[in-house]
């Protein structure tokens, strides 16, 4: 079968096929050792055999004095007593000239044994030692042993003994060993095409039933996925050893390009990763924040599992700061939103009361709000501008206060209050965010108590060696219970999803930077957070913003 064909073949055909034929190759090979070596193990068995009888006969003492006699009669009857009891084909005695003495026919006396195959019975007569020889006689194919008669003295060779076995009675044996041994042969093939059906039925279940053209291009199409995805991806086995990775993974790791870290143990390149973990409890983590080479990374670690055992985990990473990058923008997105959509929704309504006004000829009213309007904005931009220099704070609380007035609240910062020293190490988008987070749940807790008119009152200071931020709300408060799971991820007191990550996020940040933030109830209702960020930050967050740099 051309290798064209055998392609076109499914694998479990193919599979059947060639296991089938190498069965068939070994059982033939085997059966024809074994017949081989059956055959000769009978002719070896054969000539001991009559070599053993010639020797015996020839130590007679009966065959001795009757060569010595020439005593054709006696040698004659004995011989043939002899064939009958050993079941020989013949026995033959000759004297010291290799002439026959005793025969099985009678014509045959007195001539030279050579006259059956030419052998003159050299070996035995001259040497004195005894043989086997295999020849083609007048009473058909045998096995022959030869022994030499030395005289009672034992210092002479005088005659010679040829005790042939039929050949004929060997192969009647070997076809009846040849019987079983076919049999055996054809039930050793039915068992292996048996077992090479099992097998490859087994062997296709275990590849989900796909053909190995199937397989080469999911692998090929598996390759170009781990290397077009754009976070790092590492997969261990059972014993802990890398089996998949890809090129990002490298370049993440800060490795060298012809790095292969397939074959090598996890805990050798990576032993803060985690996966040994993973692959003992079986237990997935997502979203963890770990430290890789030196680099602030989000981890997910899923393990690998086949039926109930774990056979592996897989690990993706990246840099913590693509993530803060983007989370970055999407701030910056949502507070411009958050801004305009305030401002036209306050100064749509104020336009439209303002132009009511005037069309009532109610000018002096118009004039009085328009000037309300333009006061209030005026002195909480020039408390901003005095107080709080960075742009990027003063317009989120500039966004925060638009949005408080939406609301129907009143967003109130302390005139006091200072934030003029902040470090430049800050990020200035975790900040806005922490403190965004922080007046959006005050601003929320104070509208379940006050559908209008409540207020949330914001105070900051930087004396000192901490930056201290005051966010004070007149909601319901927080329970004893629920202060201690407030910061917990996804934890929350609120109606519906898509809560819980706030506080989460605030607790966070806080934590990296080295800060504390803490919440009380006060007397009357409401709850004052106060947030506390010293100005120079820890040494972890100190690497992080270096690494972000």
């Amino acid at each position: 079968m051309s290798p064209t064909v055998l392609k076109k073949l499914k694998l479990k055909t193919r599979m059947i096929l060639v296991l089938g034929l190498v069965s068939a190759f070994q059982t033939g090979l085997i059966g024809g050792f074994a017949w081989y070596y059956l055959s000769d193990s009978l002719d070896e068995e054969i000539g001991q055999r009559a070599l053993m009888v010639a020797k015996t006969i020839a130590a007679m003492p009966e065959i001795i004095t009757g060569v010595q006699r020439r005593d054709v009669d006696s040698l004659q009857a004995l011989s043939q007593k002899l064939a009958a009891t050993n079941e020989a084909l013949f026995i033959v005695i000759g004297d010291h000239n290799a002439i026959r003495l005793a025969h099985p026919n009678p014509d045959r006396l007195g001539h030279s044994m050579a006259d059956d195959d030419g052998d003159t019975g050299a070996i035995a007569l001259e040497q004195g030692q005894g043989y086997v020889n295999k020849a083609l006689g007048s009473l058909g194919l045998s096995m022959r042993g030869k022994a030499p008669i030395i005289d009672l003295a034992g210092e002479e060779i005088i005659g010679i003994v040829s005790v042939g076995y039929s050949l004929d009675q060997v192969r009647s044996t070997i076809a009846r060993y040849n019987l079983v041994l076919f049999t055996v042969m054809a039930l050793m093939l039915l068992g292996s095409v048996a077992a090479a059906i099992v097998i490859a039925g087994r062997f296709k279940r275990a590849i989900f039933g796909l053909e190995p053209e199937q397989i080469a291009r999911l692998f090929e199409e598996r390759d170009a996925t781990l290397q077009s995805v754009r976070e790092g991806i590492i997969a261990i086995n059972r014993e802990g050893i890398i089996t998949t990775f890809n090129r990002t993974a490298i370049e993440t790791l800060g490795l060298m390009p012809e790095t292969r870290l397939s074959g090598q143990p996890i805990t050798n390149v990576l032993p803060e990763s985690g996966l040994p973990k993973v692959l003992g409890s079986g237990e997935p983590e997502f979203d963890q924040e770990v430290w890789l080479k030196g680099r602030h990374m989000i981890v997910n670690r899923l393990p690998v599992k086949q039926g109930s055992d774990i056979i592996g985990v897989v690990a993706s990473f990246r840099p913590r700061d693509e993530l803060d990058q983007v989370s970055r923008q999407l701030t910056r997105i949502q507070q411009y939103a958050d801004t305009l959509r305030s401002q036209t929704h306050e100064y749509s309504n104020k336009l439209h009361t303002i132009a009511g006004l005037i069309q009532i000829g109610a000018t002096d009213e118009a004039l009085a709000l328009i000037g309300s309007e333009v006061s209030d904005h005026q002195a909480l931009i020039h408390l901003l501008l005095e107080a709080v220099p960075d742009p990027v704070i003063a317009g989120c609380l500039l966004g925060k206060y638009n949005r408080a007035r939406e609301m129907g609240l009143k967003l109130i910062i302390d005139p006091g209050s200072r934030m003029m020293t902040v470090p430049e190490a800050l990020p200035r988008d975790q900040l806005v965010s922490v403190l965004g987070n922080l007046i959006d749940n005050a601003l929320e807790a104070t509208r379940q108590q006050h559908s209008s008119g409540g207020e949330v009152h914001l105070s900051m200071s930087d004396l000192g060696h901490d930056l201290i931020f005051e966010v004070e709300d007149q909601g319901p408060g927080i329970s004893l219970d629920d202060q201690e799971r407030i910061f917990e991820k996804g934890f929350t007191s609120k109606p519906g999803i898509n809560h819980g990550i706030g506080l989460h996020l605030v607790r966070s940040f806080v934590d990296r930077w080295g800060g504390s933030i803490t919440l009380e109830r006060l007397p009357q209702s409401g709850t004052r957070f106060t947030l506390y960020l010293p100005k120079r930050p820890t040494q972890s967050m100190s690497v992080v913003e270096e690494t972000d740099r």
